[in-house]
């Protein structure tokens, strides 16, 4: 499996959240949104702006900073 960061990601992938690299406050807000490990998540939109997911059936917006301290896995 071969980890990266969300931001790194193109639409229609899929992955699964391995880690979060943030402070404390960060990490418990993404947790709070579904971000766990392990969570399956689908990009929907990486261009300018902030970054949409598929989580759990809903669609989540993340600031590409957020994103940037997000590693998932890609199976290849």
């Amino acid at each position: 499996m071969k980890y990266l960061s969300l931001t790194s990601l193109h639409v229609g992938d899929i992955c699964k959240v391995a880690r979060i690299q943030a402070g404390r406050s960060a990490t418990r807000r993404l947790y709070e949104m579904g971000f766990n490990t392990g969570a399956q998540v689908k990009v929907l939109k990486n261009d300018r702006g902030p970054i949409i997911v598929g989580l759990g059936g809903q669609k989540v917006a993340l600031g590409r900073g957020l994103a940037e301290k997000m590693l998932v896995g890609i199976e290849q």
